[in-house]
């Protein structure tokens, strides 16, 4: 299963639409999981057309900053907690990674957000930093931002896959060119 990660569109404030090498690069994944701050429904629509798409409500979905808040949609929560070839994958805007104990921590995120079960995978985003780590052994993703990558202005930022494969997850970054998508340079990135 090949599944699409996005967050942090912030369309329309970023730009009018997404870029279109976002649409391209997804044209053949299973599943697109938005990990909020989204900000117009129609961008959902537009990613619903590829596959089947789940929506972690961010902070600017529901009216921050003067926003309007989003209209309720079946396909929008703050949590999702989905079963996918065995593994269970939770999404929600905000995860502390890195942590910030004592309150701070990704086992009090997985109380809040996941109290069933402790989900193998969680897709976040809120940050617009790309970011892949394993933590208490979950692996942890966050996409970036297509449209304001590090919060800075407007430019082709990143977007993220993940492959389940015989019960194992292996997630990447890729990063938006002007010819489409290039793995993405983690030599560049200092945390």
């Amino acid at each position: 299963m090949r599944i699409g990660l996005i967050s942090d569109t912030h369309i329309p404030e970023s730009r009018k639409e997404l870029w279109p090498q976002v649409l391209d690069a997804f044209r053949d994944v299973d599943l697109i999981l938005h990990a909020g701050d989204l900000h117009e429904l129609r961008v959902v629509n537009e990613l619903n057309e590829i596959a089947p798409i789940y929506v972690a409500r961010g902070n600017g979905d529901d009216g921050s900053g003067g926003r309007p808040a989003l209209p309720d949609d079946e396909r929008l929560r703050e949590a999702w907690s989905l079963e996918l070839e065995g593994l269970v994958v939770g999404m929600t805007h905000v995860v502390p990674v890195p942590e910030m104990p004592p309150h701070l921590t990704l086992a009090r995120s997985i109380e809040r957000h996941f109290p069933e079960r402790k989900p193998d995978v969680i897709i976040y985003g809120d940050t617009h930093v790309e970011s892949i780590d394993t933590v208490d052994g979950v692996l942890c993703v966050n996409p970036g931002s297509p449209t304001f990558p590090h919060n800075l202005e407007m430019q082709l930022g990143t977007i993220g896959f993940l492959q389940i494969e015989d019960g194992q997850a292996n997630a990447s970054v890729w990063q938006l060119t002007e010819a489409g998508i290039d793995p993405f340079d983690w030599s560049k990135w200092r945390r």
